[in-house]
């Protein structure tokens, strides 16, 4: 594993964007870095508000809309600014002030942290197992449905690519 210096892993802006190894994700490039952990509490909350905008905000838009928190306009400013050079927000120049934007949405987020944990298991099969297992019916029917609209159509009588190969066949 990567340390810097007093042993600490290297902070996700000091990785910048790099590609995540292991056989499934070779080819994938990840805008969040390869240590992909969750946000903190007050960087959820943020990111929320910035998922469920239309548009881009300013900090004041931001701040506006964290009405359960009694938080300084420097704080939000600072949270968005770590953020920004962590990867998870984009921002741009308007006049005077930044407008800040989702990099991602929330959905590859969820998902980046899924295939995250999916690669710290010793064995990825009993855990994808173990996880539909546990999903409801309604998550299943969902989960199929996606995996059927990522497998090519193939008529009658041939096979799938997705069984030829080098799987563990």
């Amino acid at each position: 594993m990567l340390r810097q210096a007093h042993g600490r892993r290297p902070h996700r802006a000091d990785l910048g964007s790099v590609t995540l190894l292991g056989a499934s994700r070779a080819a994938r490039a990840v805008s969040y870095g390869v240590y992909m952990n969750r946000l903190g509490e007050l960087e959820r909350a943020i990111m929320e508000v910035l998922w469920e905008a239309p548009d881009p905000m300013t900090v004041r838009q931001v701040s506006t809309c964290l009405t359960d928190r009694d938080l300084a306009h420097t704080t939000v400013m600072t949270v968005l600014d770590r953020l920004a050079k962590k990867g998870f927000v984009r921002r741009q120049r308007a006049g005077r002030a930044w407008l800040y934007r989702p990099a991602e949405s929330r959905e590859a987020y969820v998902a980046e942290l899924m295939l995250t944990a999916l690669d710290q298991t010793g064995d990825r099969q009993a855990a994808l197992t173990r996880f539909a297992r546990s999903v409801s019916g309604a998550e299943a029917e969902a989960l199929m449905a996606a995996l059927e609209a990522l497998e090519p159509r193939v008529g009658p009588g041939e096979s799938s690519p997705r069984g030829s190969g080098s799987g563990g066949d």
